[in-house]
């Protein structure tokens, strides 16, 4: 192709070869609106680099108190916080589960053909999901005392419009055939919930609510702190005194825990989807 050609291709069809100048001036004024407001925003949190080498210094003067990780003299008060988290995490997955799954059949627009009510359960689930666990925490704690208990229901409420909303979309997903398949065998509603439906939905139920322990197995460690019973109660005392090694200890054992969930989670999840 000749330089005349490509003269006249730029000149029919400008925009392939540059910007206009007015889309050009756009970006240029949008680039120097966000590197504005960036400065804007670190000059408000008190950014600046002394600042910074001031906190990785002490982060890394931390880590190496950290070393060697060691379990103290009160080991099996950390076993018994472990135990708990765990068990938290367990209990408060499963009510939520529990819960979540009448309710995403309710959700779903293939089951629930009442606009309204689903639309408004729908809106539900989007204003629970908008709480974090650590405010249900803090509420719980007030609501009935310091302990595993308000660790649980904050589990279970954060968690339960979740699974709710998971469920529901699985639900509207499911294969229409294996339905109809029910109904031409004279099923009613309760049937072809039951054997059309459930039996799709059903792996991907377990697969959901398995991730969910695990991650919650981690939330759980966090709930502590604020008061809810587990290894964050642990965490956050020996934080206090200072006691280093005996935090990098139990950071390890929670993440041999997680790992240990994760590792029997995929093995289940396996067996109820398949490779």
């Amino acid at each position: 192709m000749s330089a005349a050609d490509i003269a006249r291709w730029r000149a029919r069809m400008p925009a392939a070869f540059a910007a206009p100048p007015r889309t050009r001036l756009i970006r240029g004024l949008a680039a120097a609106g966000v590197l504005l407001w960036l400065a804007w925003a670190l000059v408000q949190f008190g950014f600046s680099p002394q600042r910074l080498w001031n906190g990785l210094a002490g982060l890394f003067a931390i880590l190496r108190l950290m070393l060697p990780p060691s379990p103290g003299e009160q080991w099996p008060e950390i076993l018994q916080g472990l135990a708990e988290s765990v068990a938290m995490a367990f209990l408060g997955t499963l009510a939520a589960a529990l819960i979540a799954l009448p309710l995403g059949f309710l959700g779903a627009r293939n089951v629930m053909t009442v606009t309204l009510l689903r639309f408004s359960l729908r809106r539900l689930f989007d204003g629970f999901r908008g709480i974090d666990q650590l405010i249900w925490a803090l509420a719980y704690v007030r609501a009935v005392g310091l302990g595993p208990l308000a660790g649980v229901l904050a589990i279970a409420t954060a968690d339960v419009a979740v699974l709710a909303k998971l469920y529901a979309e699985a639900i509207e997903a499911v294969e229409r055939r294996q339905v109809e398949g029910v109904t031409a065998a004279g099923g009613g509603a309760p049937e072809r919930l039951r054997f059309g439906v459930l039996p799709q939905v059903l792996p991907v139920i377990v697969a959901q609510a398995l991730y969910f322990f695990e991650s919650n197995t981690r939330s759980a460690a966090i709930l502590g702190v604020v008061g809810a019973g587990g290894i964050g109660l642990q965490i956050a005392e020996r934080i206090r005194v200072r006691a280093w090694d005996e935090v990098a200890f139990i950071i390890l054992l929670m993440v041999a825990t997680v790992a240990a969930i994760d590792w029997l989670s995929a093995r289940l999840r396996r067996r109820l989807i398949g490779a």
